[in-house]
């Protein structure tokens, strides 16, 4: 059984991200390993079957990594003290641009990380068939272990309490 060093959690800043972030941090903090939250901005380009992208595109996504990038700056640092007592050794939060499947796994392989948590929340209708599960791909794909957590189920978080 491999060592559990870094884990790899994929956030999107939406309601349920509070409950990722907890399971995530309570099995980071178990194993005293490193915890990396990334946000990954969609491709632009991954639309352009349904529109025609605007002149100003690449300021476009420079002002939306901006964004995000100080949201994820004011994440980290408001959980960072929770985190820590948790026993999580180390945490880190990354911006990155492209697919959003192929993006986490490819972040996980370069950070070596030993298991990604992620939520299993994200595309529903229209978008599910078109992009497809997120989460199904990552586990399809990711080199290391997959943890999904549900977050919308209200009974379980009932039981946690």
């Amino acid at each position: 059984m491999r060592e559990i060093k870094r884990i790899v959690t994929p956030i999107d800043f939406s309601d349920n991200t509070e409950t990722i972030v907890s399971a995530a941090a309570c099995i980071a903090g178990k194993f005293s390993a490193y915890l990396d939250f990334i946000f990954v901005v969609q491709k632009f380009e991954d639309y352009t079957a349904f529109f025609t992208p605007p002149a100003n595109l690449p300021a476009m996504r420079d002002d939306l990594l901006n964004a995000a990038k100080e949201r994820m700056n004011a994440f980290i640092e408001d959980n960072k003290d929770e985190l820590y007592a948790l026993g999580v050794s180390t945490v880190n939060g990354q911006v990155i641009s492209g697919d959003i499947a192929e993006a986490i796994v490819n972040y996980a392989d370069w950070a070596n990380a030993q298991l990604i948590i992620m939520g299993t929340h994200g595309y529903k209708g229209f978008n599910r068939i078109v992009f497809g599960s997120v989460a199904e791909r990552v586990v399809k794909t990711a080199c290391c272990p997959v943890m999904t957590v549900n977050p919308y189920r209200e009974e379980c978080k009932k039981n946690q309490k």
